[in-house]
């Protein structure tokens, strides 16, 4: 018998210390991006940060047939807010994105990574094994994909589009359809790239040739990308101290508190910070494998480990960003960079996640 009741030894205490981790360690590259200020940055995003990791703790709690339920329902919600964008969307920075509530500003696109992945999980819950192998197992996630991934290119965001669709390819692949169906539908793709090319406004187009060849035009589409090197580079191993960054302090680095956080850690951390934010995230990338691996419903496994590539992919499309090795499409860094958004979305997979794990050590227990 233990004194530790279970609502309390069922959590995912290990994963939390490390989230908690990687928020503390964000809010102290905040305060130092500020110039040693706790705002306009930094208090706020604690608090939020305190709030939403609350927020997952409650969701921990909601089993999972609760979430196998919501799957269609919330994927038909996010689906009518996303079209509500396009008609009544507040316009920010040249992008239409947000619905304004009046209390709260909401970006539906955001929350679309999630549901998507829960959605074609569902599909797939439902569709019996030996149906697999049928063109209609592919053809209704691959209309549930191209929905939400075509209204959010048109206002125009593509770093989220891709986004979504990758979270929902990931549930697709592992669910178990044949490769031939998925070479099919990349032939498809394949061919479709022109279209999508001449689709893309200007400045899409001209941060893909930027980032083919940055050095073209350094001044102009190319500087967020040489000034991130510069400032990752001037770091070197155990960086140039706390405060002491002069990229991001001189506002030689755009973006330093949001899209490019990493490269103002990585000024003044150098090496060792940045092996330990990626270190981190691949903890938590192998805990939600683990939980995928050992949920014991189909629907468990294929949501665990869809949201756990979307949390793994909104780290690796930001570092492949402030790196050179992808366009600059708009995507922070995780529970790091300034904003509510992202770490609401990722806090919410988080909890989506320990629901899944409680669930399963749970039915171990009683088993």
């Amino acid at each position: 018998m233990t004194l530790v009741p279970d609502a309390i030894r069922s959590l995912s205490w290990r994963i939390l210390l490390i989230v908690a981790a990687l928020g503390g360690f964000g809010l102290v590259v905040l305060y130092s991006a500020a110039s040693g200020s706790i705002r306009p940055w930094a208090l706020s995003q604690g608090v939020r940060f305190a709030m939403f990791l609350v927020m997952a703790v409650i969701l921990s709690r909601i089993p999972e047939r609760t979430w196998k339920a919501a799957a269609f329902p919330a994927y038909g919600v996010m689906l009518t807010m996303l079209l509500a964008v396009e008609l009544l969307g507040a316009v920010s920075g040249g992008s239409r994105r947000w619905l304004d509530l009046g209390i709260i500003r909401l970006q539906p696109s955001e929350l679309m990574k999630l549901t998507i992945v829960l959605a074609v999980a569902r599909f797939y819950d439902l569709l019996p094994a030996g149906e697999l192998r049928g063109v209609h197992a592919l053809w209704p996630p691959a209309l549930a994909i191209g929905f939400p991934v075509a209204l959010v290119l048109l206002q125009p965001d593509l770093g989220t589009a891709t986004m979504i669709a990758a979270g929902g390819i990931v549930v697709v692949f592992l669910a178990g359809v044949p490769l031939r169906l998925f070479a099919g539908a990349g032939a498809v793709l394949a061919a479709a790239l022109p279209i999508v090319w001449a689709t893309m406004h200007d400045y899409q187009k001209k941060r893909v040739l930027i980032f083919l060849d940055p050095e073209s035009d350094p001044l102009g589409a190319g500087y967020h990308i040489t000034q991130s090197k510069i400032a990752i580079g001037s770091g070197g191993i155990f960086g140039k101290g706390f405060l002491n960054g002069t990229q991001s302090h001189l506002d030689y680095l755009p973006e330093g508190h949001t899209d490019f956080v990493f490269a103002t850690m990585a000024e003044e951390w150098g090496l060792i910070g940045g092996i330990l934010i990626i270190g981190a995230f691949l903890l938590v990338t192998r805990w939600g494998m683990r939980v995928a691996a050992r949920a014991p419903t189909r629907f468990g496994r294929l949501t665990a480990a869809g949201l756990t590539t979307t949390i793994f992919f909104y780290a690796a499309i930001n570092l492949m960003m402030v790196m050179g090795l992808a366009p600059v499409v708009g995507i922070p860094l995780p529970l790091v960079s300034f904003g509510g958004t992202a770490m609401m979305t990722v806090l919410i997979c988080l909890g989506i996640l320990m629901s899944i794990e409680r669930d399963g050590w749970r039915r171990r227990s009683f088993a």
